[in-house]
C-alpha cells in the first residue's frame, strides 16, 4: 500500500450540483481515513470553478459527486493547472457521467442495455418506447429526477420535471427485477451488492435516508445469485466500464431482470459515494479491503494512471 505519511493531500469537496450534501459526507469520511494514515488533509470547499488547491500538494483527492465533479470539468481545470488528482480522466468522465454517451459505447462494445431514446422536450419528437419506461436526466446523479412511468399521465408530469435538467431527456424500457451495483477497482471486480428498497425504487430518500429522513434500504454483499449469473453480471458491469475508458476506479448500477436472469447495464458513476452508507466500501470490505487502503489503493491507481 503506497506510504501517505506526511504527504500533502487536497480533499475536493461540495461542488455546485445537486449532489453537494453527499460530497460532504464522503469527504467528512475520507479526510478522517486519511489522516489515519498519517496524511496532511487540506479540506477544500469547491463551489464553481474559482476554487483554490494549496501549493504543492502530492494529489488532489476529487470527491465531488455529480454536476462539476463528475463531468470532466474539474479534471481540466486541474490538469490546467498541473495538479495531480484522483479517479477517471477528462474524457472518460465526460463520457460516463452523460447516460446517452455511454449508452452509444455500451451498445458499440456489446454491453447489454436497455432500449432507449433521447428525448428532445420541445415534445415534437415521437415516443419510441411503450409504458412502463424509465424517465431520466441524462446528466444528473443519484437519482435526480428520475421517474417510473406506468401510463401517459405519469410521463406528461415527468417531461415536466426533466425540464428542469436540461433540454432533452433520457427514455429506457422498465426492466423489471434485481438492483445492482458492481464496483470496480483498477482491473479487480469487486462483489456484487443487491440493493433492495423496503419501499419504492432507488431514489434520493432510499439511497440517503440520513441526508432526507425518509427511506430504508437493505444490501446483500455479496449479492445471493447463482454463479453462473454472478459472473454473467461482474462480466458486463466490466466490459461497460472498459467501454467508456474509465480508469482508476467506479462504480457499475445493472438491472437483474427477473424473467430469464439478464443483466441490463445502466450507468457508470466515476465518482460513487463514500460515505458510512455507501456501496463501493461496503463491496471493498466483503473482500477484506478496510476504509483506508480503499482510500489509499484510489490514490496509487490514480498515480499509475497519470504518472
Amino acid at each position: 500500500m503506497i506510504d501517505l505519511n506526511d504527504k500533502k493531500i487536497a480533499v475536493l469537496k461540495g461542488g455546485p450540483g445537486s449532489e453537494r450534501e453527499v460530497s460532504l459526507k464522503t469527504a467528512e469520511s475520507v479526510a478522517e481515513a486519511l489522516r489515519s494514515l498519517g496524511a496532511q488533509v487540506l479540506e477544500v470547499d469547491v463551489a464553481g470553478p474559482d476554487f483554490d488547491v494549496p501549493a504543492n500538494v502530492f494529489i488532489a483527492m476529487n470527491l465531488i459527486h455529480g454536476t462539476f465533479g463528475e463531468d470532466g470539468r474539474i479534471q481540466a481545470i486541474l490538469e490546467e493547472r498541473g495538479i495531480r488528482y484522483t479517479g477517471a480522466g477528462v474524457a472518460s468522465s465526460r463520457i460516463a457521467f452523460d447516460k446517452a454517451l455511454s449508452k452509444q459505447r455500451f451498445i458499440a462494445a456489446g454491453v447489454p442495455t436497455p432500449r432507449s431514446q433521447v428525448y428532445p422536450l420541445d415534445g415534437r419528437e415521437k415516443l419510441e418506447i411503450g409504458f412502463p419506461l424509465v424517465v431520466k436526466p441524462p446528466r444528473e446523479g443519484s437519482s435526480v429526477g428520475v421517474h417510473i412511468c406506468h401510463h401517459q399521465s405519469e410521463f406528461d408530469a415527468a417531461v415536466a420535471d426533466a425540464k428542469k435538467f436540461g433540454s432533452d431527456t433520457l427514455i429506457e424500457d422498465y426492466i423489471a427485477g434485481k438492483e445492482l451495483t458492481i464496483g470496480i477497482l483498477g482491473d479487480q471486480v469487486l462483489p456484487i451488492i443487491h440493493i433492495e428498497p423496503v419501499d419504492g425504487f432507488y431514489d434520493m430518500n432510499n439511497k440517503y435516508p440520513w441526508m432526507t429522513g425518509k427511506g430504508k434500504t437493505l444490501y446483500h454483499c455479496p449479492a445471493p445469485l447463482a454463479p453462473e449469473v454472478t459472473r454473467r453480471v461482474q462480466d458486463a458491469a466490466l466490459a461497460a466500464f472498459r467501454s467508456c475508458g474509465t480508469e482508476v476506479y467506479g462504480r457499475v448500477d445493472v438491472m437483474l431482470r427477473d424473467s430469464d436472469q439478464s443483466p441490463f447495464v445502466l450507468e457508470i458513476n466515476t465518482i460513487p459515494g463514500m460515505t458510512s452508507s455507501s456501496l463501493l466500501p461496503k463491496a471493498a470490505r466483503a473482500v477484506g479491503i478496510e476504509f483506508p487502503e480503499l482510500c489509499a489503493r484510489i490514490i496509487e491507481l490514480s498515480l499509475a494512471a497519470r504518472p
